[in-house]
């Protein structure tokens, strides 16, 4: 099996495509229960103060695979059947089973949006570790793009093991040849240190100069995570390519869509996809753009 995939890159794909769809249904939950869970977490700490419960949200025992997921209406369980990747909501019409309430197409997008970012990593670096890193980035960029977008918050629980990660595959260069991942650790310890702090630096820098807050804590440590995955080298252009991407979003939501320019656009998302992008094409885009550092 493993010399089939190696042998040839359109099946490897393929497997891919579909083990990241399966993996796709479980960042829904992930992105929609991860923020409940800590606004649970926060509730409970209050209430050791002012004893206040927080009726509004879900009780008793709540995290990532307890309880089984349900219609958001009619509250039946969604059956193994139903809660196939895409396909399932496509053979309901994107209708629950049983009320045939309309069932948000937020959720095949995720996954087959996810399965087709770990298609193009998978393609892109070829069979090996590499690839497999890279789809594990991809993964971990996924829940906190959306999460960021829904909430401004990246929790700690995903961008923090995402960083440690990044350093922990540091200790196994040089193995691949690659010149994009599997960087030494010196490489990825700075470039944590430098992407924390340069975003640390630029928000107390605002701050002082406006008295509003430019960023969150979380974009700091995502800048960080990167940096560990990608080395320090790689910063500046994530911090360019991301404010390009915000940019040109910014200004078509604006245009076409009415965004009050006032509302605050999270910064995760730009960053995310960025870290993404450079991971594929880091170098090209330096030379486009004669970045030399």
């Amino acid at each position: 099996m493993i010399e089939l995939l190696n042998a040839s890159p359109i099946i490897f794909t393929g497997v891919v495509f579909i083990f990241t769809l399966l993996i796709g249904s479980f960042l829904n939950v992930v992105i929609y229960r991860v923020p409940v869970m800590m606004e649970r977490e926060w509730r409970e700490q209050c209430a050791t103060i002012d004893a206040t419960p927080a009726t509004e949200l879900p009780t008793g025992k709540f995290n990532l695979v307890t309880p089984r997921s349900r219609c958001g209406s009619c509250g039946k369980m969604i059956t193994a059947l139903q809660n196939i990747p895409v396909l399932s909501f496509l053979v309901l019409g994107g209708r629950c089973g049983h009320c045939k309430a309309r069932i948000s197409p937020r959720y095949p997008i995720v996954e087959a949006a996810t399965a087709i970012l770990a298609a193009i990593v998978a393609w892109h670096f070829g069979f090996g570790w590499e690839a497999l890193m890279a789809v594990v980035l991809t993964l971990f960029l996924v829940p906190i793009t959306m999460i960021d977008f829904d909430h401004q918050l990246i929790p700690d629980s995903i961008v923090l093991p995402l960083l440690w990660i990044g350093l922990g595959i540091s200790l196994f260069h040089p193995l691949p040849t690659s010149e994009t991942l599997f960087i030494s650790s010196r490489e990825a310890i700075i470039g944590a240190l430098v992407g924390y702090l340069s975003l640390w630096s630029f928000y107390w820098l605002f701050k002082l100069a406006t008295g509003k807050e430019g960023m969150g804590y979380g974009d700091f440590k995502l800048l960080a995570a990167l940096g560990a995955w990608l080395g320090y080298h790689y910063l500046f252009t994530i911090v360019m390519v991301s404010a390009i991407v915000g940019a040109v979003l910014g200004i078509a939501l604006i245009a076409f869509r009415g965004r009050d320019r006032q509302v605050p656009m999270p910064f995760g998302p730009f960053l995310a996809t960025a870290g993404w992008i450079v991971m594929l094409y880091g170098d090209e885009i330096k030379e486009f753009f004669h970045i030399p550092f």
